[in-house]
């Protein structure tokens, strides 16, 4: 029988060698057992963690590909609101406060941003600081936009007030029957002219339509002008009406005029016919609204005719860069 050989230290304070006890063997063959055991765990657990994601890892992951796919949505939603709200800025500033008489709101009080360089620091620090403050300014900007926005309508809303003459005097129907927009020839800006083939500011609409459709006064008012020409030049045969509140419009080339001078006229009442009189090209109604004797866009002047589908056709086919009919 063989028995284990007796182990040996070295100890450096008596400077001899001392005899191992048997327990204290054991002792350090399971503690070397044991590191042995953790290093070799820890590398297995160092290459798995590191090619392979934890539990808790995967559904973090998950949660943060889930915040990206909403605030995506979120994002377009929002660009989809100042859409919307740029076209009803635009509606406010060319409709409804042209209506009133009152300045348009300026672009750079609509659009204004926030002052202070430290308003999105506390949002600054963090894995996703950028999109937080992106999102952040998107949405003050879209909460300052509707309360200036709101305002303008309480201004508007506060002018409507006992305002039934004005509203009724200011034009705001279509002077011809066009329920299917399809006699709207050319629209308000530079148009290619009839005859001499160049390009040149169109100021008003003509109305594609045979001899002899009725014309219609756009607003309660007063003829401040009639005029009756055999000339090929100029308008032709013409009405002016004076609606009041720094307001007229204007119809010309017509066949016959049906009103007399001092006349007062209600919206929808029948003035004259359609014609071809003139410097014209072919039978049309020219149809201009002007405002404080300046001839401005009748494309804004529709609103109790047409509703925002239509609103937006015509607007298509006024904005189509062609050829006037005079």
């Amino acid at each position: 029988m063989i028995h284990n050989q007796p182990k040996y230290y070295y100890d450096k304070k008596t400077l001899s060698y001392k005899k191992i006890n048997a327990k204290d063997n054991l002792f350090f063959s399971f503690f070397k057992y044991m590191m042995s055991s953790l290093i070799i765990a820890s590398i297995i657990s160092i290459v798995v963690f590191s090619f392979f994601d934890s539990p808790k890892e995967k559904k973090l992951k998950r949660e943060i590909y889930n915040l990206e796919l909403q605030y995506s949505s979120i994002l377009e939603k929002m660009e989809n609101a100042e859409l919307v709200l740029d076209d009803i800025q635009k509606r406010d500033d060319n409709i409804y406060r042209v209506m009133f008489g009152v300045d348009p709101i300026d672009e750079s009080i609509r659009k204004a941003g926030f002052g202070g360089v430290n308003r999105y620091q506390k949002y600054s620090g963090y894995n996703y600081s950028e999109l937080i403050m992106e999102a952040q300014q998107s949405i003050d900007k879209l909460t300052k936009q509707l309360f200036i926005q709101s305002k303008s309508f309480d201004e508007v809303i506060h002018l409507a007030k006992n305002k039934s003459k004005m509203l009724a005097s200011i034009p705001a129907i279509q002077p011809i029957s066009n329920k299917e927009l399809t006699r709207m020839a050319s629209g308000f800006g530079r148009r290619i002219d009839p005859i001499y083939k160049t390009k040149k500011f169109h100021y008003g609409m003509d109305f594609s339509a045979p001899i002899g459709t009725p014309v219609y006064a756009t607003g309660d008012g007063t003829i401040e002008k009639i005029k009756r020409s055999r000339s090929k030049k100029d308008y032709g045969n013409y009405i002016l009406i004076n609606h009041g509140y720094d307001y007229q419009s204007f119809y010309a080339h017509l066949d016959k005029v049906l009103v007399s001078k001092g006349k007062k006229v209600k919206r929808g009442d029948l003035i004259g016919h359609v014609g071809n009189t003139g410097k014209s090209t072919a039978p049309h109604l020219h149809y201009e609204v002007r405002f404080k004797k300046e001839k401005i866009n009748p494309i804004n002047f529709y609103h109790s005719d047409l509703n925002p589908e239509e609103y937006e056709k015509m607007l298509s086919i006024a904005s189509q860069e062609n050829q006037s009919f005079d």
